[in-house]
């Protein structure tokens, strides 16, 4: 059993002691990702790998809330952002936008990116760099919207 495996194993541990449900189911699904991907690739999960599965996860509770948001579904759209937020704990701290713009300018300086048309270039640059730390879709508009006015 690897180090994430334990880690998991422990903070369910603690949830059932604490009476914590949310956090205790929260960590049971990050639990069952983790198992999948294990069994996907063929081997313990390392540190990188974890964090890509809890980004996946944490990116579905997000999304989900945003649908329960929408669909009028408050008492629903709440259980998701609190699993959002526990998960969110197992990440590394998010670069600020002002970070992300820089790190855009400098993405673009060292790709050459001159066009709205080139920015899975400067896409590519930056989650190679930075990944788990900056939201995908986010970078994506600001990049798009960067681009865009440089042309």
């Amino acid at each position: 059993m690897g180090e994430v495996a334990d880690r998991l194993s422990a903070e369910i541990k603690a949830a059932m002691k604490s009476g914590d449900r949310t956090r205790l189911a929260t960590m049971r699904l990050l639990a069952a990702a983790v198992k999948n991907r294990e069994v996907e690739v063929g081997h313990d999960l390392s540190e990188e790998e974890f964090i890509e599965v809890v980004t996946r996860e944490a990116k579905r509770r997000r999304e989900a809330f945003e649908a329960y948001e929408k669909g009028n579904r408050p008492e629903l759209a709440e259980k998701e952002r609190a699993e959002a937020a526990i998960l969110e704990d197992y990440l590394p701290d998010q670069l600020s936008e002002e970070e992300v713009r820089a790190v855009i300018e400098e993405a673009i300086e060292a790709t050459g990116a001159d066009a709205a048309g080139e920015v899975g270039k400067v896409m590519a640059w930056i989650m190679a760099r930075h990944k788990g730390r900056v939201d995908g879709s986010k970078v994506n508009a600001m990049a798009r919207d960067r681009l865009a006015s440089s042309s």
